[in-house]
């Protein structure tokens, strides 16, 4: 799923939670000022290496799986894919005290049709993105809050999905350009007539769109 079946004038923020947890406070802070629902998609090792900033996300907003240690599901077995995601939930649900909620990110966005299918039958719906704001690249990357706002702006559509991160790039590179560029994307988005809502309606059983061609939008 690319974007939020609806036609109203809204999108919805999502984080994958993959890496470090610099730049949790800083969006957590600036979500509940402006009073805007998001996703998190976490992986079980960040609930695992970073439990405290795990349970600030969860106190708050709902968390997705994004499979225990990150790989590109192409490249595993069966039997491994399966693991990922039974090993994300457990480790969420003890960072946490419940487990994730019934969506799922693929890793890179690299997936395909039995992937999908696997998902599915572990009871989670698959979500991917409308646009990635690119904010993972870091300023190193050439990053700015502007081309962040930009490419959000360019890609608004009722029910767009908005991929961001938490955590910096690299040790050489400290930016948490999507963290800082929040506080100016959230009245942009607003500026075009749109505001936000939440995944939590999306739930395995509520239509066949995500057992689709599994081909990730970049944006």
């Amino acid at each position: 799923m690319e974007v939020v079946p609806t036609r109203e004038r809204k999108v919805a923020l999502t984080f994958d939670c993959g890496g470090g947890d610099q730049g949790v406070d800083e969006v957590l802070g600036v979500l509940g000022a402006w009073g805007v629902s998001a996703t998190f998609f976490m992986t079980g090792r960040f609930a695992s290496v970073h439990p405290g900033a795990a349970r600030r996300i969860a106190r708050a907003y709902p968390i997705g799986n994004h499979s225990m240690t990150h790989p590109a599901f192409p490249g595993l077995t069966r039997e491994q894919r399966v693991e990922e995601v039974r090993s994300a939930a457990e480790a969420v649900e003890r960072a946490v005290g419940r487990p994730p909620v019934r969506l799922f990110r693929f890793p890179y966005g690299e997936v395909d049709r039995e992937c999908v299918a696997e998902v599915n039958a572990e009871g989670y719906t698959c979500v991917r993105w409308t646009v990635d704001t690119l904010g993972w690249k870091g300023a190193g990357g050439g990053i700015t809050t502007e081309r962040v706002v930009g490419r959000v702006l360019d890609a608004l559509v009722p029910g767009a999905i908005v991929l961001m991160h938490v955590g910096r790039t690299s040790s050489a590179d400290a930016s948490t350009v999507d963290a800082t560029a929040l506080p100016d994307l959230i009245p942009a988005i607003r500026g075009r007539g749109f505001g936000f809502l939440p995944l939590d309606g999306l739930l395995v059983g509520r239509g066949a769109e995500q057992r689709g061609p599994a081909v990730v939008r970049r944006g």
